[in-house]
């Protein structure tokens, strides 16, 4: 059990009998009466997101949650289809488990797999990918403003900003937890 002194971003924790991660965690201090903490929970089952307010007296139990390196192989219908690296053991998750990870999700790329009281929960991407520009608008010559971009369409199917001079067949960088253009790879 721990105390919500104890609650950080990342930390995940059992409620109602389904696991959640704490996405942000907001301490308030009322004039009059106690404390709250409030709290983004992302349901590591099915995905969606909630927001809670508990008293700060308020107890949680605490969830190890195990990070193992997987290749993901392919989708098949509904499921995405992983393999552990160190059994090759194959596991298999939902579109609601591995959530907004699906626009980077790329053919043979290794990622992290949650796993929690061995129950597969979900995926964690790395910070950045590489994926190839499919379609984008060509830039016009000369224009060279600082900040302007247009959007492009990745192998995935994501859609992303990117500079002018970045065209289709294109290998470029992306962050995966914003979504943003970083860099074009150099091949």
């Amino acid at each position: 059990m721990i105390t919500a002194g104890e609650l950080r971003r990342g930390v995940a924790i059992e409620l109602d009998g389904r696991p959640l991660a704490i996405l942000e965690y907001q301490h308030i201090k009322m004039g009059r009466g106690g404390a709250l903490v409030r709290l983004r929970l992302r349901d590591l089952r099915e995905g969606h997101i909630t927001d809670r307010t508990f008293p700060a007296s308020e107890r949680f139990t605490r969830i190890r949650v195990e990070l193992r390196p997987v290749q993901y192989l392919y989708t098949d219908g509904d499921l995405f289809h992983f393999m552990d690296t160190s059994t090759y053991d194959q596991v298999a998750l939902s579109p609601a488990a591995v959530g907004e990870a699906t626009k980077y999700l790329k053919e043979g790329m290794t990622l992290d797999l949650n796993v929690a009281a061995e129950e597969p929960i979900g995926i964690e991407l790395p910070p950045n990918v590489e994926l190839r520009v499919t379609e984008s608008e060509p830039g016009l010559r000369g224009d060279t403003a600082s900040g302007v971009t247009k959007p492009a369409t990745l192998e995935t199917g994501a859609v992303v900003q990117v500079p002018l001079f970045i065209g289709p067949g294109e290998l470029i960088r992306v962050d995966t937890r914003t979504g943003n253009y970083l860099e074009r790879v150099r091949e």
